[in-house]
């Protein structure tokens, strides 16, 4: 009975590790994430030209005149 639990309990383990995900999911993987930070990148970029833009626009009230005349 021994010798049948760690033949099952071998191929359980030998099934686990073969189910892994393969070079060709690795590589898709790999790239879905790439394009997603190449995304986010993006619009942070997007976002801090906008606001730029928006500060550049956006009138500076002159300062007040504390000269005593």
């Amino acid at each position: 009975m021994k010798k049948v639990f760690a033949l099952l309990t071998a191929f359980v383990f030998v099934g686990l590790v073969a189910c892994g995900p393969s070079a060709e999911e690795k590589k898709v993987i790999e790239q879905q994430l790439q394009k997603a930070a190449d995304s986010a990148a993006n619009a942070l970029l997007q976002q801090a030209s906008t606001a730029a833009s928006d500060t550049a626009k956006t009138k500076v009230a002159a300062p007040a005149d504390t000269s005593k005349k």
